[in-house]
């Protein structure tokens, strides 16, 4: 997990703690919306991933889109939830890329395409 939250620190500009609170968010939104047996596989490859998953379900919530995020509503709950936590409309979709591609180096894309191709709107920002 450090690995990763190094490179999201890297090419986002978000400090570690919140980087290792946005993967956590996102990590627990792909348990929820994606298909299970590949996101399980996904968590199982990525150490630390369950921890950083209970870390992102404390305070996700803030402000105007954090009521969204809890409401649901798919991605933009999911945009909601971050902006909650201080990540920007910008850092979105690098956090986004950094994290499936870090995924794809230790899970594998047959692991990745399926959770990307499951849930709508995803793939604009990995």
């Amino acid at each position: 997990m450090e690995e990763l939250i190094a490179r999201v620190t890297q090419k986002t500009g978000l400090d570690q703690a919140t980087a290792r609170k946005a993967i956590g968010i996102i990590l627990g939104y792909l348990q929820k919306e994606g298909p299970s047996s590949e996101v399980n596989q996904l968590i199982q490859a990525l150490p630390g991933a369950t921890e950083a998953i209970e870390e992102g379900k404390t305070g996700a919530s803030g402000g105007l889109m954090g009521m969204m995020g809890s409401m649901g509503g798919g991605v933009m709950a999911l945009g909601g939830q971050l902006m909650g936590i201080g990540v920007s409309m910008g850092q979105m979709q690098p956090l986004g890329k950094e994290l499936f591609t870090y995924g794809r180096e230790k899970a594998g894309e047959d692991v990745m395409g399926p959770i990307v191709g499951s849930i709508p709107g995803l793939s604009q920002f990995v």
